[in-house]
C-alpha cells in the first residue's frame, strides 16, 4: 500500500470514529473545506469537521470526459489539470476564494454564467462516495457518463450543504473548451433586455451567458470561430475586449452591483417581468435569477418572487443568517426528512444550515 493510500485511509478511519463518537454525544458536525461558502445559508452551531486534507484526483479520462476527485481537491488544481487537456467543467462554478474545494463546489450547488446553457451542477455529477451518519462509506451512480442504473442518490448531495454526510469523492463529466468566444454588450432597459435574452434562447445561436446590469446588457458567445463570427451581427452591439475578466468578476461576484449587504437571490421563471423592488437588479441566467442588494424585509421579498413564480433567497448578509431559503412546502419538507434520516438516523449532519 501506497504511503498516500495509507493516509486516506487512515483519514476515512479517524472521519468514522469523529462521527460515530459525535453520535454518541449528541452533538452535530458542520463539514468544512476551505471555508469559502461558510456565508451561505443559515448560521450553524455545530463542532467543525475538517475535510480539506482528503484531497487529490483519484482518475481522469479526458477522452471520455469523466474526473473522479476527493472532496478535498482545491478547484484551481482541478482546472489547471483541465486547462491541459483544453477541457472544463460546464457549470463554470464560483470559487468565493483560492482554496474553494470540489466537495465545497457540490455541496453548495452553486453554478456560473454558463449554467442555462451548459448546465447545472447537478447536470455535470455522474457519482458520489459518502460517508453516512453510521460512518458507512456509500456509492451512488457511476464514473462513466453512460451509468444511469438505479435512483440518482448522487444528485441528492449536490445543494445538500453538507447536512446528508460527507462527500468523499465526486465523479463529474467535463467538456472541451470552445474554440471562440466573444462578449457583446448593448445598451437597454431592463424589462427590453429580459425580453430579448428570452427571444436570445429560442434561436440557434451559440449562448454561454448573459447578464444585464445598469442599463446595458452583455452575451457571450462560445463555440466554432465560424458559428461565433456568424451569430456577431445577430446580436449586434459593441465587442468588450476583456470579455473573460468581465465574466469572471461576475462568476466570483466581485463587481460592484453585487457586493452590496445584504444580498439576494431571486430564482424566477426567465419571462418574469422586472420586479418591484427598490434599486437596480442584476439579471442573468437568460432572466431566471435577479441579484438584489436591498433592505427590504424577507417576507416582503419572498412574496414578490413567490407572485412571479419563484423562491427567494438571502444570498449574503452583513450578520447570521437564521432564514436563509424559503420554507419548504409540507410535502417537500416531509420527503426531506424521510431523506435525512435515511442516511443519517442520528442527526449528526442536522446543522439547520438548510
Amino acid at each position: 500500500m501506497s504511503e498516500m493510500g495509507s493516509f486516506h485511509d487512515q483519514w476515512l478511519a479517524n472521519c468514522g470514529e469523529r462521527i460515530r463518537q459525535t453520535a454518541a454525544a449528541n452533538r452535530k458536525l458542520s463539514i468544512r473545506g476551505s471555508g469559502s461558502k461558510n456565508f451561505y445559508g443559515n448560521a450553524v452551531e455545530a463542532d467543525a469537521l475538517d475535510v480539506s486534507e482528503y484531497a487529490g484526483v483519484v482518475d481522469y479520462q479526458p477522452r471520455e470526459l469523466t474526473l473522479t476527485a476527493r472532496a478535498g481537491t482545491r478547484m484551481e488544481v482541478i482546472a489547471a489539470l483541465l486547462a491541459k487537456n483544453n477541457q472544463m467543467l460546464p457549470f463554470e462554478p464560483p470559487h468565493f476564494g483560492p482554496n474553494a474545494t470540489l466537495g465545497g463546489c457540490v455541496a453548495s450547488g452553486l453554478s456560473g454564467p454558463r449554467r442555462p446553457y451548459a448546465g447545472a451542477v447537478r447536470d455535470a455529477v455522474l457519482g458520489t462516495r459518502v460517508m453516512d451518519g453510521r460512518a458507512q462509506v456509500l456509492r451512488f451512480g457511476g464514473q462513466v457518463i453512460k451509468n444511469v442504473a438505479g435512483y440518482d442518490v448522487s444528485r441528492l448531495m449536490v445543494g445538500s450543504m453538507g447536512t446528508l454526510g460527507v462527500l468523499l469523492e465526486v465523479s463529474v463529466k467535463v467538456l472541451p473548451c470552445p474554440d471562440s468566444e466573444c462578449t457583446l454588450m448593448l445598451e437597454m432597459a431592463a424589462d427590453k433586455a429580459v425580453d430579448t435574452m428570452n427571444r436570445w434562447a429560442a434561436s440557434p445561436l451559440p449562448l454561454s451567458a448573459t447578464v444585464w446590469r445598469a442599463g446595458h446588457l452583455y452575451v457571450r458567445l462560445s463555440g466554432t470561430e465560424s458559428a461565433v463570427q456568424a451569430a456577431m451581427p445577430k446580436i449586434g452591439g459593441e465587442k468588450i475586449p476583456d470579455g473573460e475578466t468581465f465574466w469572471m468578476t461576475l462568476r466570483e461576484q466581485t463587481m460592484p452591483d453585487l457586493a452590496m449587504r445584504p444580498l439576494w437571490r431571486l430564482s424566477v421563471p426567465t419571462t418574469a417581468k422586472v420586479l418591484t423592488a427598490p434599486g437596480q437588479p442584476v439579471i442573468e441566467w437568460g432572466g431566471g435569477v435577479r441579484w438584489y442588494g436591498t433592505d427590504m424585509s424577507a417576507d416582503t421579498l419572498r412574496a414578490l418572487a413567490k407572485q412571479a413564480g419563484g423562491h427567494a433567497t438571502l444570498f449574503r448578509s452583513n450578520q447570521p443568517v437564521q432564514q436563509a431559503f424559503s420554507p419548504l412546502t409540507p410535502p417537500l419538507a416531509a420527503l426531506h426528512q424521510r431523506i435525512r434520516l435515511a442516511l443519517d438516523p442520528h442527526g449528526v449532519f442536522d446543522t439547520g444550515r438548510l
